[in-house]
C-alpha cells in the first residue's frame, strides 16, 4: 500500500518562488536525529522532492498520528508563508 502524503511546493500562492532556497533542507533537518553511527538520518515522515521542477518538501500524513505537534507546525509553515500544498488526491489545496 502507497502511503498517503501531502507535498509542500516552493511556491507561493502568487507565483513567486520561495526564498531562502534550502528551505527544504532545513525542515528536513528539524525533524532528523542522529543516529547510533553518529550520521544524521532525516525522519521517514519527511522527504525532499523536485515537483515539476519546484523544491518541495513530501509529508507523510503518518506524521499527523506520530508527531501532532509537528505536523500542525509545518501546516503552519505553509500557511504563514503561502505556500501550494497539493493534497494526497494530487489537488492544490487552500489550508
Amino acid at each position: 500500500m502507497e502511503s498517503q502524503e501531502i507535498i509542500i511546493q516552493g511556491i507561493t500562492l502568487a507565483g513567486k518562488p520561495f526564498r531562502p532556497s534550502d528551505w527544504v533542507d532545513r525542515m528536513c533537518s528539524t525533524y532528523a536525529s542522529f543516529g547510533v553511527d553518529k550520521k544524521l538520518r532525516y525522519s521517514p515522515y519527511l522527504k525532499p522532492k523536485l515537483v515539476n521542477n519546484v523544491r518541495s518538501l513530501s509529508v507523510d500524513m503518518k506524521l499527523k498520528q506520530v508527531n501532532p505537534e509537528g505536523f500542525e507546525q509545518l501546516i503552519q509553515f505553509a500557511k504563514e508563508n503561502q505556500l501550494s500544498v497539493i493534497n494526497p488526491a494530487g489537488e492544490a489545496v487552500a489550508i
